[in-house]
C-alpha cells in the first residue's frame, strides 16, 4: 500500500484525512460571473489509488450530482485508503440551466464530444479543457455518471474500451449493472480522454425523464452512490464486501429509428434490460386514430436499455437505445 499523500485538484488541497471542498477555475463572464467547477476530495487516511467520478457533463442529467452529494455524506476519510474525487457538475452552465449543454455556446454544446478540450477554444471547450489537465494529472479510475436526461430513460449500462482494466471497473459497479457494451474506440470524452493517458475510464448511463418522480430519482441517485462505494469496496479502498452482476454481457450498442410517424406504443410485456430474440416486436406506431403505420423489431438478440419518454414521433426519430449482446462475460 503506498504511503498517504497530500491531493490537490484545482483550489481543494486535501492532506489525508481530509475532506475538502474548491474549484477547478476556467474563466470569468462579461458580467463578472466566474466560470468554475466545482469538485471535492475526499482523501484517505491511508494511502492508495485516487478514484474520480463526474457529474452532470450534460447538464439535464442530475443523477450524477445527487449521487455524489450521497457519497461526500457517506464516505468516512479515516477508512478510506487512496483518494474519492467528486465533481458533481462538470458542465455548470448548462446544469444551472437544466440544458444538455451551454446554450450560450452553440459551437460546443456537447462537452461529451470534445475532450480533451481547448485552452484557446469555444468556452465549453475551455471547460472541458480545464477539468481534462486536472483528470489526467490526478486519476487513476474515472467513471462518468450520465443518463436519458430530458429526452428519455435509461437503465444501467455501461461502455467500456474492452481493456481488462475497463471491464473489471465495469463490473465492480456492482449487483444489477450486466449491460455492458464496448466502445473500443472512444472519442471526446472523458472516457476517451482517460484511454489517452493510458488509464481507466468508464461511462455509466441510469436514469432520466421518467424516474424523475420523487420515489423514482432517489432510487436512482441511491443505486448510482451504492455503486461508487462498491467500487471504493472492490479496489481495497473502503472497508465491506463488494458485489458483482452475475448476468453480465457483451454487446454493441445499435440506436432504433422510428420507421414512420405516429405515437410510439411498446409492446406489451417488453422491458428495460429483458432478454429479447431476433426479430421481437418491441413497439407498434399508429397514428392519431389508431391505424398502424410501422414497427420496431428486435435486431438481433439483445436487450432494450434506453427508450424515449415521449410518445410522438416523426420518422426518423430516435426510439430506444439496443444491446446487441454478443455472449456472456464471466
Amino acid at each position: 500500500m503506498s504511503e498517504p499523500r497530500t491531493i490537490t485538484v484545482g483550489s481543494a488541497v486535501a492532506a489525508p484525512g481530509q475532506v475538502v471542498r474548491g474549484a477547478i477555475p476556467v474563466t470569468t463572464l462579461a458580467g463578472g460571473t466566474k466560470v468554475e467547477i466545482p469538485v471535492v476530495v475526499i482523501n484517505g487516511a491511508k494511502g492508495g489509488p485516487v478514484f474520480w467520478v463526474n457529474g452532470a457533463i450534460h447538464g439535464d442529467e442530475p443523477e450524477g450530482p445527487m449521487a455524489c452529494v450521497l457519497a461526500m455524506r457517506e464516505v468516512d476519510p479515516s477508512q478510506l485508503a487512496g483518494t474519492l474525487v467528486l465533481v458533481p457538475v462538470v458542465n455548470v452552465m448548462a446544469f444551472e440551466n437544466a440544458n444538455r449543454g451551454n446554450p450560450l455556446d452553440t459551437f460546443s454544446f456537447d462537452m461529451n464530444r470534445i475532450y480533451p478540450g481547448r485552452p484557446d477554444g469555444y468556452l465549453s471547450e475551455r471547460v472541458a479543457f480545464a477539468h481534462s489537465e486536472w483528470l489526467s494529472k490526478v486519476a487513476d479510475l474515472e467513471i462518468s455518471i450520465h443518463s436519458g436526461g430530458a429526452h428519455s430513460y435509461l437503465a444501467k449500462a455501461i461502455f467500456v474500451d474492452e481493456t481488462p482494466a475497463a471491464v473489471e471497473l465495469a463490473m465492480a459497479m456492482g449487483e444489477g449493472w450486466g449491460c455492458i457494451m464496448s466502445n473500443t474506440m472512444p472519442k471526446g470524452s472523458p472516457m476517451a480522454q482517460m484511454k489517452a493517458m493510458g488509464k481507466t475510464g468508464i461511462t455509466v448511463e441510469l436514469g432520466g425523464r421518467s424516474a424523475t418522480s420523487p420515489a423514482g430519482f432517489a432510487k436512482v441517485a441511491r443505486d448510482l452512490a451504492d455503486s461508487i462505494i462498491n467500487i471504493l469496496r472492490h479496489y481495497k479502498m473502503y472497508p465491506g464486501q463488494a458485489t458483482y452482476p452475475t448476468d453480465a454481457t457483451k454487446g454493441q450498442q445499435e440506436p432504433l429509428l422510428a420507421p414512420a410517424s405516429g405515437m410510439f406504443v411498446p409492446a406489451p410485456g417488453v422491458d428495460f434490460l429483458k432478454p429479447m430474440k431476433k426479430g421481437d416486436l418491441i413497439a407498434t406506431i399508429i397514428n392519431i386514430f389508431g391505424d398502424e403505420q410501422g414497427k420496431l423489431v428486435a435486431p438481433a438478440d439483445g436487450m432494450i436499455f434506453g427508450l424515449r419518454a415521449l410518445v410522438s414521433v416523426n420518422t426518423g426519430d430516435w426510439c430506444c437505445f439496443f444491446n446487441k449482446v454478443e455472449g456472456k462475460r464471466a
